[in-house]
């Protein structure tokens, strides 16, 4: 793909302060796009905007806890007012959570995990779809986990969240199916995140690929020649060039 086939494309990043959703606003931004980078912590949406400007990128930073309904709902006028479109939307949030047995874990704790995934996903959708049809070729990347389909011991909530976010992003592209707008569900591999590390707290920091080893491929079915629509899709990271 061009390095230039996002340029002029405003495309919204959730949960993409950090991790892999950073990632792929950087390179989104490095590919010519506008990145809408929504995320809970300020400093760390802070950092990333030092990031894409020093590839000399602009984006457009919004702090918002996905928790916060009212405030997801006024998303999308807000960028209908500033913008008239959206090219583009990756949902890469996610929440843990405590691992362990089911029957322990606090049922508050298992509704956060679950609101940062299905539930905000929707709402979001609810939120950003009219800005997504009117654009000419719009594209969403949903992140999901291999989990979803293959649920483990001690994983429940994890799983659950994953397993109901794909099912519904799934359910809203065959909706779309006439439509121009593109949707799939992507699962990468293992990726040394934050989340990664509070689940294997002993796993060296090395040990799995980093965030943008996973970026550059989102990149592409972000992309208007991208026609993959209503598919799971198992990616495999980039071989660096080092």
């Amino acid at each position: 793909m061009s390095e230039q086939a996002l340029a002029g494309r405003i495309l919204l990043v959730a949960g993409g302060s950090r991790g892999l959703g950073a990632a792929v606003a950087l390179e989104a931004a490095r590919r010519g796009a506008r990145p809408v980078v929504l995320g809970r912590t300020r400093g760390a949406l802070e950092e990333l905007d030092d990031r894409i400007r020093a590839v000399a990128g602009e984006a457009t930073l919004v702090p918002l806890d996905l928790a916060d309904g009212d405030a997801v709902d006024r998303l999308g006028p807000s960028l209908y007012a500033r913008f008239g479109r959206l090219d583009g939307f990756v949902f890469a949030a996610a929440e843990l959570g405590t691992l362990g047995p089911l029957s322990h874990l606090d049922p508050a704790e298992v509704a956060r995990v679950v609101g940062t995934g299905a539930l905000a996903f929707q709402r979001l959708v609810r939120t950003l779809e009219p800005l997504l049809k009117a654009s000419p070729a719009p594209r969403c990347v949903v992140v999901g986990d291999p989990i979803a389909t293959a649920p483990r011991a001690y994983w429940g909530a994890y799983a659950a969240a994953k397993a109901a976010l794909e099912a519904m992003a799934l359910a809203w592209a065959d909706e779309l199916e006439r439509s121009p707008l593109r949707i799939v569900v992507v699962e990468p591999g293992p990726i040394a995140t934050r989340l990664r590390r509070r689940a294997f707290p002993g796993e060296p920091a090395d040990a799995q690929p980093a965030p943008e080893a996973y970026a550059g491929a989102i990149c592409a079915l972000l992309a208007p020649g991208s026609t993959r629509h209503g598919e799971r899709i198992a990616l495999q990271p980039a071989r660096s060039s080092a």
